[in-house]
């Protein structure tokens, strides 16, 4: 497969789970068993060299949906562990920090 379509539909998958999990009050944790997993192998399987590209991206997607699954599911859920494990570096203060996506995207594109 396609380098670039697997990072795509790796980035659509974790952008998901952050948009559905977001402010939700009650959620089922088997309703992520195989998302959850599925995302975690993905990522596994990006050799180094091209998770560096998208790490601190990543990052903030997957710690913003930590906060939210811990809030739901509590900070040991494996759910949340697992997520945890693909956070490298700075994770948000909270699920709604887009501070920094803002200033980025404002940077980027201002005229």
């Amino acid at each position: 497969m396609n380098i670039y379509r697997e990072v795509f539909e790796f980035a659509a998958s974790a952008g998901a789970l952050e948009g559905y999990v977001f402010k939700k009050e009650n959620v089922a944790s088997k309703e992520f068993d195989d998302w959850i997993y599925n995302l975690l192998k993905q990522y596994e399987s990006f050799p180094p060299d091209i998770r560096e590209h998208f790490q601190d991206s990543l990052d903030r997607t997957f710690g913003r949906a930590v906060h939210s699954l811990a809030f739901l599911l509590g900070s040991s859920h494996p759910h949340v562990v697992a997520l945890k494990s693909m956070i490298k570096g700075e994770m948000p203060a909270s699920s709604h920090d887009f501070d920094r996506e803002k200033e980025e995207k404002a940077t980027k594109f201002a005229e």
